[in-house]
């Protein structure tokens, strides 16, 4: 078909040239063009970006349900949509080409996109292609990098800054107003809870590659921070080392703790001073840590004590980087707490006991007697109540061997009764039970014969 170069767009990341299928889509392109001629299009956003695919504006509402067509303004609002072209067949065989967005009934108004690809044939028929970029596809590619939320929307605002016509090949209809210079844009317009489009977003802007080094130092060591938190090194990604302690390396293995001490107090008073040594053996590790009561002496004794020679060794000194020595003390002061509120359940218990009540250890009121229950004590350790308690033991006592004696005489009655059926059971028998007590009872009378008989053998040996 016949290409006319119609339409310059600017947009806040640059330029592109539209060439329009006049001949092809003569309604489509007369609707964009004048939209374009009475800036429409201004300050409207690319509301929907999808990467590879489509970049959609024309919706001065920016959600993509509003927009209407040039002939509204001419014609009243049944002509806010018009009929979408379909004949001659066109294609989306190519990157940048331009399409009138189909409102789901077969109509078009005011919303376009570009094609980010080639080759989008599924979209054939479905939506109105009337135009082609011919000139910026750089921006094409620009805005289809851009980083987006799930709706598609750009987190920084890419907007149409203005439109001009460079060859309009329609006559203005009657009634249309064409301003005779872009407006300048309403609060409305520039409203967006987006970064701006005109926002600098670049931290780095105006700072020195000193300034960027450290930065870029800082936000690692924040990193490797929260990598220690997490697997345990250190208590908290944002705690900081003492700024009262010294490290001191490249020592002499004979250097001690008391030299080092004397050596370094010249600078201030010192809380602790600690050469580390290996655990089973007791030697040097060759570093120590120095803890001075007030960081200003600390820090002269780094300005100073660098690189000085002590038992023929140039030791090294630098501020301590070691948060294990306030992470053991707030594991004790964890321990501390703990054994705390240990000995404080301990106390309420045995206030819990020694009140006599039974009551929940942590029941505050357990360890609370109320007046009445006061006076009921006092009662019962009264002489008269004391008295009564004791006949009411003694009748109790009673009663009970009472019981006991009915209990014994019912279970030997039981027994004797036992006892005579066993024995008239064995006497219908002829059981062997009374023939082994007859022979029993021989035996004992031969016995007892055999036993007079020594005796009186023994007694006449004597005579």
């Amino acid at each position: 078909g016949k290409y006319v170069m119609a339409v310059l767009i600017e947009t806040s990341v640059g330029d592109m040239v539209v060439d329009l299928y006049t001949e092809e889509r003569p309604r489509a392109c007369e609707n964009f063009v004048k939209l374009c001629k009475v800036k429409y299009y201004n300050y409207c956003i690319f509301h929907n970006v999808q990467r590879n695919f489509t970049l959609q504006t024309g919706d001065p509402t920016k959600t993509g349900n509003g927009g209407e067509s040039i002939f509204r303004r001419l014609y009243g609002d049944q002509a806010r949509f018009f009929d979408m072209e379909k004949l001659p067949k066109l294609k989306h065989d190519k990157m940048g080409t331009v399409s009138m967005v189909n409102n789901g009934s077969g109509m078009c108004g005011s919303q376009f996109f570009i094609t980010a690809s080639e080759d989008i044939d599924y979209l054939d028929g479905e939506h109105c292609v009337f135009g082609c970029v011919v000139e910026g596809l750089d921006v094409v590619e620009k805005i289809n990098a851009s980083y987006c939320d799930d709706n598609g929307r750009p987190y920084k605002d890419i907007r149409i800054n203005h439109t001009i016509v460079l060859d309009d090949p329609f006559d203005d209809p009657r009634g249309l107003e064409v301003p005779s210079r872009s407006p300048s844009p309403t609060a409305e317009q520039l409203a967006t809870d987006r970064i701006g489009a005109d926002e600098e977003i670049d931290d780095e802007k105006g700072m020195t590659l000193e300034q960027i080094e450290e930065k870029v130092e800082t936000r690692e060591a924040q990193a490797n921070a929260q990598i220690l938190e997490m697997v345990g090194d250190i208590p908290d990604a944002d705690v900081k080392p003492p700024d009262n302690v010294l490290f001191v390396c490249k020592l002499n293995p004979v250097t001690s703790d008391e030299d080092l001490e004397i050596i370094f107090s010249r600078f201030g008073p010192i809380k602790c001073c600690e050469v580390i040594r290996d655990r089973q053996s007791g030697e040097s590790l060759q570093y120590a840590f120095i803890e001075y009561e007030k960081p200003e002496h600390c820090e002269e004794a780094y300005f100073k004590m660098d690189n000085v020679l002590i038992d023929d060794r140039r030791i090294h000194v630098d501020f301590s980087q070691s948060v294990s020595k306030l992470r053991h003390e707030q594991q004790m002061q964890g321990r501390r707490d703990s054994e705390k509120q240990d000995l404080t359940v301990k106390e309420k218990f045995d206030k819990s006991k020694q009140s006599g009540s039974y009551g929940l250890v942590f029941d505050e009121s357990s360890s609370k007697t109320s007046r009445s229950e006061r006076k009921h004590r006092q009662r019962s350790n009264s002489p008269n109540r004391q008295r009564s308690d004791r006949r009411r033991s003694r009748s109790s006592d009673r009663r009970y061997e009472s019981l006991r004696r009915d209990d014994r005489s019912r279970d030997s009655g039981r027994q004797d009764r036992r006892e005579k059926d066993r024995s008239s059971r064995d006497r219908k028998r002829g059981s062997p039970s009374r023939r082994s007590r007859s022979r029993d009872r021989s035996r004992n009378d031969s016995r007892s014969r055999e036993h007079r008989r020594d005796r009186d053998r023994y007694r006449e040996r004597r005579r």
